[in-house]
Formats: structure tokens, sequence, C-alpha cells
């Protein structure tokens, strides 16, 4: 039985702003490509459209990835946390995911930790 789209969406967990965290993911290689937020809306767009829609805290407006850069994502999938107030949204990333240029956000600073050891 297919839930209807208020379902999938009911355990959605906003922040005080009415935002939930994006984190977004290459589907195939699990690459963390970047983080973005989320209202009701652009989760919504983002579900039924196959294209990742955000909300620009900056400019408030909702912006989908790629409209002006190409660089665009196209959904693979959506998956919601055990808690319920963060999203991994799988994509098929065409180009780079950074504004900077970057394949991946996180490429800029390795904050270089100490390693924990295991056993």
């Amino acid at each position: 039985m297919t839930r209807s789209i208020d379902e999938r969406m009911a355990r959605v967990v906003y922040n005080a702003d009415g935002l939930v965290p994006a984190i977004v993911q290459q589907h195939d290689t699990r690459e963390v490509l970047m983080l973005g937020w989320m209202d009701a809306e652009a989760l919504r767009r983002t579900l039924t459209e196959g294209r990742v829609t955000f909300w620009s805290r900056s400019r408030q407006e909702y912006w989908r990835k790629g409209d002006t850069s190409g660089h665009a994502q196209f959904v693979h999938g959506v998956r919601l946390d055990c808690d319920g107030d963060t999203l991994l949204v799988s994509v098929h990333q065409v180009g780079a995911a950074c504004h900077t240029g970057d394949r991946t956000c996180f490429d800029a600073d390795d904050l270089e930790p100490v390693i924990g050891e295991f056993s």
C-alpha cells in the first residue's frame, strides 16, 4: 500500500524556524556532498518532483540545485533519521555540489583530529 505524501512527511520534526537539515549523499559512492535546509514545502517538492529543493535561509526563498549552475541533484531516495529531525537525501549529482565549484562541500578544511584508537 502506498502512503500519501502527507503520511510520508508526518514524522518529520522541524526546528523552531520550521526547517529540517538535509544531508545530501551521492547514491552509488555514498560520498557526502553537502548540507542544506528544507521546510515542509521544499521537502514536498523534493519528494514529488525528482529534483532536490532547499529553503535558502539567507535569501528567504526556495532554490533547486542546478537551476542556475547546471549542477543538478536528481533524487534517488530520501530517508528520515531515527529521531525524525534529519533527512538523508540520496542523489545522482551532476557536476559540482558545492557553490565553490568543488565536487563536495567537505573538501576544504581538514581539522586534523586525533584519530581514536579502538580494539
